[in-house]
């Protein structure tokens, strides 16, 4: 057999030289990083080389998993014998045999020996294909390295090229700003010479002879000379400031003086037109005021766009405020000049016309006062359109001749029923009408209205005192007011005879119940009675209940109160009113008392009764406090202490120099009080109400009943002594308490209560005619006289026996109250 090639210690050599390369720590050959991962890369890839196909199918069982999965793909031969017979086809070997060993093992060398080669071809290719690889990119490496340097020599070509272009270009830009800093500081000196050097055209044009404020170019300039006026005046760090001011001033003067010269001749020429058309200069016809008015409003255009100027400038510079009040000033006083005799003559010529009727003087003065100030409004608004106090100063001034005119007639008024209408045409017409639904025009007028509203309203105080002192407190009723019951029964015939007439003609029916419900008091007729909401009960008014039946005083309190009650101060109108029902009370407790002496008592008490009830139903609806506060000095301290310094004994603590000393203990002590009243008149009222039912109560209980009270205080006298300790009595043994003078006791009070009833229930409905108010007034009457029957029969009852209650023959509760029935 044939030795083995000599390539396999070669080949050994070689990897064992190899394995040196990168054996560490000390590697023959350091790889660096990236090598390391090419050789890695290389290792995995040489890892999966499929497998040989000439490997005999049962060697497979020694491959790895790997491996396997990679000759698995290839075709597995039919049987062993095709397999090693494509082996030797591969090694060239197919027609020599393999006998002996020595040929085996040349055959296995020679197998190995290609094996290794195999395994190195693909190390080498792969090497070479890598040489090849790395001699490109060398020469790629030094295109690059030659591509740098002509980019570095470009740089810095560049960097030199653009060094410069950028200094030129910083040059041309601070050149640039510099010209437009000295572009702007040109402009910036010429816009401020521009104001310096408008003083010389505007000079020129205020001293040019042509100038006329009406000129297009005359407001322009005003406005132009503003802006230079405020603008230096801004600035007054600028050189020559205050020469150029001045004389800008003295511009802005000229201009006003014009303005000021045209207008003030423009006005005065109108008056001095309206005044040449009635040499008089008293112009008092309606026409000659509608040619004041006609006039000016033609004019105003004329001024009205020279003055809005000087309005809107007004604000911000003095001189213009100065020119415009100016030409206020001289506008009003031509108004004044031409309204003033106008006014006094037509107020003069009203006064003649009205000379008697104080009311329509005062309704139209004030409605003549009222078209001025409003037509006076609005030509001022065709002048001006901001407002000024001065207007109403002068519409004040004119309104003072009107007031002039009408006081000395108010403060000779002496009805309250002209004084009380004079306040309610000023307060309600003129104030509340008028002047609130156009407050702003009639602002002057109203302060007139007050001042004669406050004049006549202290002219009716003035006069409702004299009125309640003469007329009501000093009234001296007359004969024909203390007739009753006469006057009142008179009526009732009266009203009973027209009712008869009422039935034979009722077509007249109407006529007749207006006569009767005396249609003077409907105004003072309590709101909400039955009298005035029902029309079917106005013909069953009693007479008592008409205006013209009730007494004088009370009529007249009524209609006063009445009339004060829309005119003056609440506060005033209290005190008044508690004056005046004061002094009414006081004259009705009079008339009571001439009635009750001059006729009976119960008239003076029903009398005084329905008048108290008329002045409470009447005074109900004014919604007022009728309450007043009087203050007094309560001496009675300082009138003590008087008593205790003045005692003798009191003369030795003169000296004393503690607390015990007189005098000082005297004015502690003494100090006077100050102490409040309410006088209330409502109460005033129910309290004489009161007291007046109580004593018709009491006087009509004794007059039915006096017999039997008299009987029951004997009785009640008799049992007081028995319970004192007194001997026992038995009542029936009294020879006052026998039944037969119990029998014409109870016989009289009986025939009492039967004959003189039907009388006093007449009587209480003439007077009173409300069954209600009678049913209330009888009622404690009725209650006096059961309550005395009641105790008399359980008194009877007590002490007597039958056979003296038959002997008395006292009527039972029953007969007693069918007896009181008639008052029902």
């Amino acid at each position: 057999m044939a030795e083995p090639p000599p390539a396999e210690p070669a080949g050994r050599d070689v990897r064992d030289r190899l394995s040196l390369w990168d054996r560490r720590p000390q590697p023959a050959a350091p790889l660096s990083d990236r090598q390391t991962d090419s050789v890695l890369e290389l290792k995995a890839a040489a890892e999966n080389l499929p497998v040989p196909p000439e490997l005999p199918i049962e060697d497979l069982c020694s491959l790895t998993s790997q491996s396997l999965a990679v000759t698995l793909m290839a075709a597995v031969p039919e049987s062993t014998e095709d397999v090693l017979l494509k082996g030797f086809a591969v090694l060239g070997m197919e027609d020599e045999k393999i006998e002996t060993a020595q040929q085996f093992f040349s055959w296995f060398a020679q197998v190995q020996t290609q094996m290794d080669q195999d395994e190195g071809a693909k190390y080498r290719q792969m090497r070479n294909y890598l040489s090849g690889f790395q001699e490109q990119c060398d020469a790629i490496l030094n295109d690059v390295n030659s591509a740098l340097q002509h980019l570095e020599s470009l740089q810095k070509q560049y960097l030199f090229v653009s060094t410069k272009t950028g200094t030129l270009h910083e040059a041309c830009e601070q050149l640039l700003k510099e010209q437009s800093e000295l572009v702007d500081l040109a402009e910036n000196i010429q816009q401020k010479l521009s104001y310096f050097n408008e003083l010389e055209n505007i000079n020129t044009k205020l001293n040019s002879p042509t100038l006329s404020v009406n000129s297009e170019g005359f407001i322009p300039m005003l406005a132009k000379l503003d802006d230079c006026i405020a603008y230096i005046s801004s600035h007054p760090n600028f050189k020559d400031y205050p020469v150029y001011l001045i004389k800008f001033k003295q511009c802005l003067s000229k201009a006003m003086h014009l303005i000021k010269t045209y207008t003030v001749n423009t006005l005065q020429n109108l008056t001095s037109q309206l005044m040449k058309r009635d040499p008089s200069a008293v112009p008092n016809s309606d026409n000659a005021f509608t040619l004041f008015y006609v006039k000016f409003r033609a004019a105003a255009p004329k001024v009205r766009t020279l003055i809005e100027q000087v309005e809107q400038r007004s604000e911000k510079m003095p001189e213009y405020q100065q020119v415009l009040n100016e030409i206020h000033q001289c506008y009003l006083d031509q108004r004044e000049l031409l309204l003033g005799p106008s006014i006094a003559s037509t107020v003069t010529e009203l006064t003649s016309q009205n000379n008697r009727d104080h009311c329509a003087l005062v309704r139209s003065g004030c409605a003549f006062m009222v078209h001025v100030c409003q037509d006076e409004h609005q030509l001022y608004n065709e002048f001006f359109t901001k407002p000024t106090p001065k207007l109403d100063e002068l519409l004040e001034k004119l309104c003072l001749s009107l007031y002039d005119v009408l006081r000395p007639m108010i403060i000779h008024v002496i009805h309250l029923e002209t004084l009380s209408e004079l306040c309610g045409i000023l307060k309600n017409e003129m104030l509340e009408d008028h002047v609130q639904n156009n407050a702003e025009q009639l602002g002057a007028f109203a302060a007139g209205v007050k001042q004669m509203l406050e004049d006549v309203q202290e002219r009716l105080v003035y006069r409702t005192h004299i009125y309640i002192q003469t007329d009501i407190t000093g009234y001296k009723p007359a004969p024909g007011d203390l007739a009753y019951p006469d006057k009142l029964e008179m009526m009732e015939q009266i009203a009973q005879s027209l009712k008869e007439e009422q039935k034979k003609l009722p077509s007249e029916a109407s006529f007749s119940d207006v006569r009767l419900e005396d249609p003077e008091s409907c105004n003072l007729v309590k709101s909400g009675s039955a009298e005035t909401l029902n029309p079917r009960h106005q013909p069953t008014i009693s007479p008592a209940d008409l205006h013209g039946m009730w007494y004088p005083t009370v009529r007249r309190t009524l209609v006063c109160l009445s009339k004060l009650y829309r005119c003056i101060d609440r506060a005033v109108f209290q005190g008044l009113s508690q004056e005046a029902l004061s002094a009414c009370i006081h004259s009705l407790l009079g008339a009571a008392d001439s009635i009750s002496k001059n006729k009976t008592q119960v008239d003076g008490q029903l009398f005084l009764i329905k008048h108290l009830l008329i002045l409470r139903e009447q005074i109900a609806p004014f919604h007022t406090d009728f309450t007043i506060k009087e203050i007094s000095l309560d001496l009675k301290k300082t009138r003590d202490a008087a008593f205790k310094i003045l005692n003798p004994k009191a003369v030795s603590r003169f000296f004393r120099l503690n607390s015990n000393n007189a005098l000082i203990q005297f004015l502690l002590e003494g100090t006077p009080e100050i102490r409040e009243h309410y006088i209330d008149s409502k109460k005033d009222v129910d309290r004489h109400l009161k007291s007046a039912c109580e004593q018709f109560i009491q006087q009509q209980t004794k007059q039915f009943i006096e017999q039997l009270e008299e009987f029951m205080t004997k009785v009640a006298a008799l049992k007081t002594t028995a319970a004192q300790g007194g001997p026992r009595y038995s009542l029936s043994q009294q020879p006052w308490a026998q039944p037969a003078k119990i029998n014409d006791v109870v016989s009289s009070t009986y025939k009492t209560i039967k004959t003189k009833l039907p009388s006093t229930l007449r009587s209480m409905s003439l007077y009173l005619s409300n069954k209600d108010t009678e049913l209330i007034l009888f009622k404690p009457v009725k209650n006096n006289i059961q309550q005395m029957f009641q105790k008399l029969h359980a008194l009877l009852r007590e002490e007597f026996s039958n056979e003296d209650l038959q002997i008395i023959a006292c009527p039972s509760m029953e007969q007693v109250n069918l007896l009181l029935s008639m008052s029902k």
